[in-house]
């Protein structure tokens, strides 16, 4: 048995048909088959009507040619180059079945054989292809021209591979965007689920990044395109899927090496039937040769071998549709083995950017709006994270008023920002400079302690004197975060948190999640040691993350999840890449996993349950050639039935 070539679903699909079947399913090549199915039944109907007349018989015959040659020519030239190879595939047993029937006198039941095999393998090459259909409209999403603007200021469409990175595309309300790009002009809510599963649109404004394959809703937008077509998101999922694909995974490996000793061992049984049978069992030779011959036919292990590749592709295809990018079908199986899984704190659980969640004024003797214009004056002026997450919170949060003017800013780093209002200093200040300056007294340290242990960062606006306000920031956990561990838990799934934070905003963010072990301080080398220790403890563990420091613990981990926000870096290392950003996901990919292995052990059990059913029955002889033929291709049509169920795979549970 040739089983190299059943590397991907294309192999798969051209092993167990022939060639003509699967590449020219069309109108023409039906009304062929459906001719030859006629045929073989008259010369069925001929021989059960006249079994004594010789001219009748000779026109039956001729019938049964006619019909085995309109449907069976490929399968014929197929099988003998195989023979001559030296290979046992379908085509090869079917030739020598066929053959063999005519010449002991089963001339019609060695036509019907034939027209039945020629339908049955159509149909079965139409329902492979669903699996590469559901792929193919996944690619198609992407327009085929985009509106480009010229350098006169029109606009004119062009073919996307002819556009180049740093164009100008417009795209209008209800179009989809045909290239990777960052908008430049516009705001619109973009439907982006075919890319990364989200459920919701999502809006979009300057800065923002737009897929290839999104759909435009409310308003006309302008992208600069940031890609070629070739290498642009769909383009890559799509890509990434087909590689995965054809790698095979660790069940597919088992299942062509089982079928490599299989097929022999059956044809050898067959040929020891037709040989031994008449001496041991006293039966007669044709009684023994057709019994051999529909072994022959229950011989070739095609649902077995095609049920693998097409339940692994409708696995990757359907993660892909949700937005999960999996690198290979040896990582879909893994993942159902998760025991752990160590999460990143900053950008995987939390949102990965500063918000400011509370202002306290300390002065009484100051509006509360008076202080949050001088704080927000102060962060204006800084580009440090927190002073910009403390400007657009408190211009969110309080009446618009006119900045102050600030003499004399500067930046201390590490410390803050100061500067002159209306002639007097005020200072922006960690805990570490306004314990500095003198001005914490014990009861602000206590206030600062509460904000410090719920894992808020905190600055003070102070003036010389005293400080004023307390800007308490933090960053904020992901809405799907902890409902995602808690099914992560359901799933018999141990989270746990290793960041490199400090120790009590990690633990903070660990209590708001819903995990339990949360270590903080950790350098990349110490995330690598924190992993083995999870191994040993648990067994198979994932790691999901999206940072560069975070490359190596993906590596290191069973299974390396990437936040599809994250480095390219990470998303390089990483086994399976999280499009949009959402931790439910990493459970969908577990359960996935689990489903598509169910899958793949039924299929197995249907494959070999028909194939040692009917080898016993033909062996008894209650089994007949087109009963061998209904076996073997029914079994492949209920196996590609059964795999293609991993498409419609359904969302993990989020509450």
């Amino acid at each position: 048995m040739d089983t190299t070539r059943y590397t991907s679903l294309a192999a798969a699909s051209c092993a167990c048909h022939s060639a003509d079947a699967a590449a020219n399913d069309n109108g023409e090549h039906w009304r062929r088959w459906s001719g030859a199915l006629l045929l073989a039944l008259l010369a069925e109907a001929l021989d059960f009507a006249f079994p004594g007349n010789l001219l009748v018989k000779g026109a039956g015959m001729a019938l049964a040619l006619a019909s085995i040659a309109l449907a069976g020519f490929s399968v014929y030239t197929g099988g003998f180059a195989a023979l001559f190879a030296g290979r046992l595939n379908i085509n090869a047993l079917m030739t020598v079945a066929v053959t063999g029937a005519f010449l002991i006198g089963e001339w019609p039941e060695a036509a019907m054989v034939m027209a039945l095999f020629a339908i049955a393998e159509a149909i079965e090459a139409r329902a492979v292809g669903k699996a590469r259909n559901a792929l193919a409209a996944l690619i198609a999403l992407a327009p085929e021209d985009a509106e480009i603007r010229q350098e006169d200021g029109g606009w004119r469409r062009m073919a996307i591979e002819a556009v180049t990175p740093g164009a100008f595309a417009r795209v209008r309300p209800g179009e989809r965007v045909p290239l990777d790009g960052v908008v430049s002009a516009g705001k619109s809510a973009v439907d982006q689920s075919p890319i990364t599963g989200e459920s919701l649109p999502v809006d979009k404004a300057p800065g923002d990044t737009l897929y290839a394959g999104s759909i435009n809703r409310d308003a006309a937008l302008e992208l600069r395109v940031t890609v070629f077509a070739a290498d642009s998101m769909l383009a890559r999922i799509a890509r990434t899927v087909e590689i995965a694909q054809s790698a095979r995974a660790p069940m597919q490996r088992f299942i062509d090496r089982f079928a490599a000793f299989y097929t022999p061992a059956v044809f050898a049984l067959a040929v020891s039937v037709s040989a031994l049978a008449p001496w041991l069992m006293g039966w007669s030779v044709p009684e023994t040769l057709y019994k051999a011959l529909a072994l022959l036919v229950i011989a070739c292990p095609c649902a077995l071998v095609i049920s693998t590749p097409v339940t692994v592709f409708s696995g990757l295809t359907a993660a892909a549709q949700r937005g999960i990018l999996i690198k290979g079908g040896v990582h879909l199986e893994t993942a159902r083995k998760i025991k752990a899984i160590a999460l990143d704190k900053t950008g995987t659980l939390t949102q990965g950017k500063p918000s400011l969640l509370a202002f306290e004024a300390l002065d009484t003797r100051r509006s509360p709006d008076e202080l949050a214009r001088l704080a927000g004056s102060l962060a204006a002026r800084s580009d440090h994270p927190v002073s910009q997450a403390i400007q657009a919170g408190l211009a969110a949060g309080f009446p618009p008023q006119v900045a102050e003017e600030i003499a004399d800013f500067s930046t201390l780093p590490g410390r803050g920002a100061q500067g002159n209002i209306g002639g007097i200093q005020y200072a922006l200040a960690n805990h570490r400079w306004i314990e500095e300056r003198g001005q914490c007294s014990p009861q602000l340290e206590a206030r600062l302690k509460t904000h410090e242990e719920a894992g808020r960062s905190v600055t003070l606006l102070a003036n010389a004197t005293q400080a004023l306000a307390i800007c308490a920031v933090a960053d904020t956990l992901k809405p799907s975060a902890a409902a995602a561990v808690r099914e992560l838990t359901r799933l018999g799934v141990t989270s746990v948190i290793l960041s490199g934070d400090n120790a009590a905003t990690t633990r903070a963010v660990g209590h708001q999640a819903g995990i339990e072990e949360a270590r903080g301080n950790l350098l990349p080398e110490d995330k690598l040691a924190a992993l083995d220790a999870l191994k040993a403890r648990f067994g198979v563990t994932g790691m999901a993350g999206d940072g560069i420091n975070d490359a190596p613990a993906l590596v290191k981990a069973d299974i390396g999840f990437a936040m599809g926000a994250g480095t390219h870096i990470a998303m390089e290392a990483a086994d399976i890449v999280v499009m949009n950003d959402d931790l439910a996901r990493l459970p969908e990919t577990i359960r996935l996993s689990r489903r598509v292995h169910g899958i793949l052990w039924q299929n197995i059990a249907l494959a070999l349950g028909i194939k040692f059913a009917f080898l016993f029955a033909a062996l008894l002889g209650y089994a007949t050639l087109w009963m061998a033929v209904f076996a073997d291709m029914g079994a492949s049509l209920l196996v590609i039935g059964n795999a293609l169920r991993a498409l419609q795979t359904p969302a993990a549970r989020t509450q």
